[in-house]
């Protein structure tokens, strides 16, 4: 592509996903950064693009036949669907761009004239996103962490939040996470805050517990089991909880989105995986553990249990296994915190 180029990439949602394409913005942008970078997402997931130095506009999915009129007028020499679902296919071929980049063996692949060999491996879903990118010109090379940027605004409103709570600037806190999308992969309430007292007692740390969109099922729950005893914050929008994740000395949660964010600010993290893939979703280029008993049964998709009355995958974790994993990650950041 010539000098200035520029270069569409879909990737509508969710978290995590969207997450785990920011070292493949890096390591296009380092490769190449007179290229432009447009990243076509959902309104509710631009945050976690938001001043990162790779991406040269943050493209927003709103109606669709708007969204293609506009992107149409653009004149893209080529789009990467990193989505690969059918929206995204049938936004890939209204835009009409020469080269329309997907792996194989997705919906509506016909809309793609460049076709990329889909491993189907045991690799990280970060080194499966490379895969598009690598097949059209970038070159092998180490890749980068994932990355998201706190902003200055929200850095301050967290900072008034935990100073209201209790937790000074500066005051070591960790943050805990214990929703996630299905019953199967979240530990129990009561380990979570047994951790939290540990934490607090052992370690001089401050629990600060954070529920958020899509916990409803243990919202109620959670704010009783923290009433009087923990820190809860529940009313954060996502650029609020980048920050908040940002100062935290350690975070802790299950294999969800917010474990991501942890491994992309950098922080240390411990996660608690059960029905999913580890090897495809652990913390990326980040201090980490992975809390996990294996399961013949394991990976499966999680939205009930597929081999047993009940998930055991989630339920054989023990509050001691998640206590050694935070003690020696605890111990082996000491110095860069």
């Amino acid at each position: 592509m010539p000098a200035g180029a520029e270069v569409l990439i879909i990737r509508l949602r969710s978290l995590g996903d969207i997450v785990l394409l920011t070292p493949a913005l890096a390591a296009l942008h380092d490769w190449r950064p007179d290229l432009r970078l447009s990243v076509l997402v959902e309104p509710v997931w631009a945050p976690l693009l938001e001043g990162n130095p790779a991406v040269s506009e943050i493209l927003l999915m709103r109606n669709f036949f708007s969204t293609a009129r506009e992107l149409r007028r653009r004149h893209f020499p080529i789009v990467y669907n990193q989505h690969a679902g059918p929206t995204s296919a049938l936004l890939t071929a209204a835009i009409g761009a020469p080269d329309r980049v997907c792996w194989t063996r997705r919906q509506f692949s016909f809309v793609y004239n460049v076709l990329i060999d889909d491993p189907r491996q045991n690799i990280h879903t970060v080194e499966h996103r490379m895969g598009q990118f690598y097949a059209t010109g970038l070159p092998r090379a180490p890749i980068p962490p994932a990355r998201v940027y706190p902003q200055a605004d929200a850095l301050s409103a967290v900072a008034a939040k935990l100073s209201q709570r209790g937790i000074a600037s500066g005051a070591p806190y960790a943050v805990i996470r214990p929703g996630a999308k299905y019953f199967t992969k979240r530990w129990s309430l009561d380990h979570f805050t047994d951790l939290a007292a540990w934490l607090r007692e052992k370690h001089r740390i401050e629990p600060v517990f954070n529920i958020g969109r899509g916990d409803e099922e243990i919202a109620a729950e959670t704010r009783r089991a923290c009433a009087d005893k923990f820190v809860l914050l529940d009313a954060f929008d996502l650029r609020e909880l980048i920050a908040l994740i940002a100062s935290a000395r350690i975070f802790i949660g299950n294999d969800s989105g917010p474990t991501h964010i942890a491994a992309a600010l950098a922080r240390p993290v411990v996660a608690i995986f059960s029905s999913s893939n580890s090897v495809h979703w652990r913390p990326w280029h980040t201090p980490s553990r992975v809390v996990q008993n294996d399961f013949s049964c394991n990976p499966c998709k999680g939205d009930r249990c597929y081999a047993f009355s009940e998930p055991r995958c989630i339920l054989s974790l023990t509050p001691q296994q998640v206590k050694d994993a935070c003690a020696a990650l605890l111990a082996e950041t000491a110095t860069e915190n």
